[in-house]
């Protein structure tokens, strides 16, 4: 037994406490996706390319009396059902900011938010200025999305170099760039609509929203809706499943089941109990503390809205689980097949990497420009020319959201692969100059 424990703490020390302290910190979540596109390019790149193209490529479905249903690639369950728990997070995300975060108040968001929209219209004008006329013009919102976790990622490995309104600048217009790029998909990358599909997934949404006014607060009733009735639904319905996790997420409860002033008096309450209970001298507790405990337990339970419940137990999933899932099956490139005429037989790549990498940096600090200008708002002194540009160019990593719109706007293998290369160059050129200009050492 005594083995036992010492295996344990041992265990606990070297292993589970390392782990738990890497997955709380910011910049973890960048440094997993990292890990997992360098996987895809290995796996691409060595024997093991025509197995793991071939993986992705084989489908799972349901039978229903002989008849195929729901018989869909892994890629396309992986693309259209793991990314849907994604966007359900980042609905979760937007809700609370709209709420009671960054987004509560327009009046202290003014900036980011004009930023956000400069920094998503001039990728898309460069692009197209590209590729307009053609099949690949349909890549436009390609250039027009922020990668938050790789941003933030490297915002948290300068530390304290980074002001704090600049983080919180950042954040703000990564969040308005999720939400913009949701818009996008919902508006301009929906497939043929099925009508009848879309009123169901709609029904299912107001029964979800009813519920929410009427103060249920059930787990199940929000998870049977969602998952069972609204994602089923819209990826019948031709718009992308994805899109119903996000409006799903709008329609989780943000109120608890007990205010915080209920909470703090059972709270108050139950430790004073908890003290007149009678104690024992062992390890374990008596059977009246233990039900005093399970009380504080449940009440600290339903203090936290079910919105907040929710979040804390998915981001982290979606942070080293599905992202990096996603990022496996879609960052594999096979550089052996590909030649330059294969690279630069469109614009594609290259509209997709000047829309990054110029069209973010100079739509956001152009659309700061004329906001300060016209006295819309005002730039907090802490940002300087220096950091603003450097912000403007961290906002160009797009990889995660940019390579899934990637998926959706193009069915061509070798389109998607130019889209790919361009969101890479980009990415890794816009990382590169963000960390230099907001290095102050390197000033």
């Amino acid at each position: 037994k005594i083995m036992r424990q010492r295996v344990e703490k041992k265990l606990n020390q070297h292993l589970m406490l390392p782990i738990k302290l890497f997955m709380g910190r910011e910049k973890s979540g960048g440094i997993v996706l990292l890990l997992s596109v360098a996987l895809a390019m290995v796996l691409a790149n060595t024997d093991l390319a025509t197995s793991y193209f071939h993986f992705f490529e084989q489908e799972v479905g349901f039978i229903v009396n002989g008849e195929p249903y729901l018989n869909y690639s892994l890629h396309h369950w992986i693309n259209d059902g793991l990314m849907a728990i994604f966007f359900f997070v980042v609905g979760l995300e937007l809700k609370r900011e709209f709420i009671g975060g960054e987004l509560a108040d327009i009046r202290n968001t003014i900036l980011p938010i004009g930023a956000a929209i400069g920094g998503m219209i001039i990728p898309a004008l460069i692009y197209l200025c590209l590729n307009i006329g053609t099949a690949q013009s349909m890549g436009w919102g390609i250039p027009m999305a922020t990668d938050i976790a790789f941003a933030l990622g490297v915002v948290y490995l300068l530390g304290d170099k980074v002001p704090v309104s600049a983080k919180v600048f950042l954040t703000t217009l990564a969040i308005v760039d999720d939400l913009g790029a949701v818009l996008v998909i919902a508006f301009f990358y929906t497939s043929e609509l099925s009508i009848a599909s879309l009123l169901f997934g709609l029904g299912f949404l107001a029964v979800m929203f009813i519920g929410n006014r009427l103060g249920i607060k059930s787990l199940f009733f929000y998870a049977a809706l969602g998952i069972g009735g609204v994602w089923v639904t819209f990826l019948l319905s031709g718009i992308h499943a994805t899109i119903a996790g996000v409006l799903a997420a709008f329609m989780i409860p943000a109120d608890a089941k007990i205010n915080e002033s209920v909470y703090l008096k059972r709270i108050k309450r139950r430790a004073r109990r908890f003290e007149k209970e009678e104690a024992n001298e062992v390890r374990t507790l008596e059977e009246g503390q233990v039900h005093v405990l399970a009380h504080i337990q449940h009440d600290t339970n339903i203090a936290i809205p079910l919105l907040q419940q929710l979040e804390h137990k998915f981001a982290p999933i979606v942070t080293f689980l599905i992202m990096p899932i996603f990022a496996i099956a879609n960052a594999g490139i096979n550089f052996t097949s590909l030649s330059l005429s294969d690279i630069f037989s469109t614009h594609v790549a290259l509209g997709v990497t000047l829309g990054l990498f110029l069209g973010k940096p100079i739509g956001i600090v152009s659309a700061i420009f004329l906001m300060v200008k016209m006295r819309w708002a005002t730039l907090p002194s802490a940002i300087t020319p220096r950091t603003l540009l450097g912000l403007g160019m961290l906002a160009s990593i797009g990889f995660t959201m940019s390579m899934f719109i990637s998926t959706l706007a193009f069915t061509d293998e070798l389109l998607m692969t130019q889209a790919k290369l361009g969101i890479f160059l980009a990415s890794i050129l816009g990382g590169i100059g963000g960390y230099v200009l907001l290095n102050k050492k390197s000033q």
